[in-house]
């Protein structure tokens, strides 16, 4: 149902990916993947377009599911009192406006409009009722899990497929039910192999073709690979994020909620040990609040304040194309 030449998936980096990359990624015969969550519905419109004009290959669409978090007014002050340092360091405003719109149901809107064939999401899944519009829509539907629980739901609400994504997995962890339980990749498809009966792609830690040999003989069906291709020529991550990434000589990456509110797995840096201890607002506020600092960093290239997401083994990743990527992993 994929329809992709090779069996491997680009991770939906949201706020990484960019529509030549998507498209360059899917016209290598890969699932290439837009990653929507922190787009709104007229800008995901935009960006799916924008593919369609570069590709005629499938590519998939990745949502967040959107949360609501109750503002806890003390909170939201506090959390932003640990960041004045910051804000005042890199001169960004230190008013920074947080935003609780509903953006989900107008992508859903937009991704049936736009006929896009596969999307994913990441942090759960959307209700049955929204589930059915995309079946009605003949759309094939992937669900991210980290333990077996969730596949099982992810199963049991029709998806056609589900993303194991293991510890080792670089940016935002897919959790749903039990934020504390971490399993390692190859554990987790071996976990879920034996307890659903729809197709694996595995995600976390995947670097070369041994990776890959060793997922598939655990079950997996595909892969679903980020990391190795963050510093491809083709991928449009700031220079200042390719040159760190580079520049990792061993695991130098931590789980962290600074940036975003929600657990993510990134490269550890100023930032991350100046937030230790300090409130951190709840998913989507704190990452509105880290924003304006994100933007300033990265213009200013201070890679100590910048949310540097990368996986476990990201120090294996080598500057290259997409092409010798996949090469590398042996597809």
């Amino acid at each position: 149902m994929l329809q992709i030449d090779k069996r491997v998936i680009q991770a939906p980096m949201a706020g990484v990916t960019t529509p030549s990359f998507v498209a360059a990624c899917s016209n290598a015969g890969i699932l290439g993947s837009v990653g929507a969550g922190y787009l709104n519905g007229p800008q995901t419109r935009e960006f799916i377009q924008a593919v369609k004009q570069q590709t005629t290959k499938p590519f998939q669409v990745n949502l967040f599911i959107q949360e609501e978090p109750r503002i806890d007014i003390n909170v939201l002050q506090q959390a932003k009192q640990a960041l004045l340092p910051i804000y005042e360091q890199l001169n960004v405003n230190h008013v920074q406006r947080v935003t609780s719109t509903e953006i989900f149901s107008n992508q859903i809107d937009v991704i049936i409009e736009e006929q896009v064939p596969i999307v994913s999401f990441t942090f759960g899944l959307p209700e049955q009722s929204v589930l059915q519009r995309l079946f009605d829509a003949g759309m094939t539907v992937i669900g991210t899990a980290t333990t077996v629980e969730e596949a099982k739901s992810v199963e049991q609400a029709g998806c056609q497929y589900v993303v194991a994504q293991g510890k080792e997995a670089g940016g935002h962890r897919g959790s749903f039910t039990d934020q504390n339980e971490y399993h390692a990749t190859r554990d987790l498809v071996r976990a879920i192999k034996e307890a659903v009966s729809i197709p694996i792609i595995a995600a976390g830690g995947i670097i070369d073709a041994r990776d890959v040999a060793d997922l598939t003989a655990d079950g997996a069906d595909y892969v679903q690979v980020g990391s190795a291709f963050l510093i491809t020529d083709e991928c449009e991550t700031p220079d200042i994020v390719k040159l760190e990434i580079k520049r990792l000589t061993h695991n130098n990456t931590v789980y962290t909620k600074a940036f975003s509110g929600k657990m993510a797995r990134g490269v550890k840096n100023e930032f991350v040990e100046y937030m230790k201890g300090k409130v951190v607002a709840p998913y989507p506020l704190q990452n509105d609040l880290t924003k304006a600092i994100r933007a300033a960093a990265t213009v200013q290239k201070r890679p100590e304040f910048l949310s540097i997401w990368v996986g476990e083994r990201g120090y294996l990743c080598e500057a290259t194309t997409i092409e010798e990527v996949l090469a590398r992993l042996g597809v």
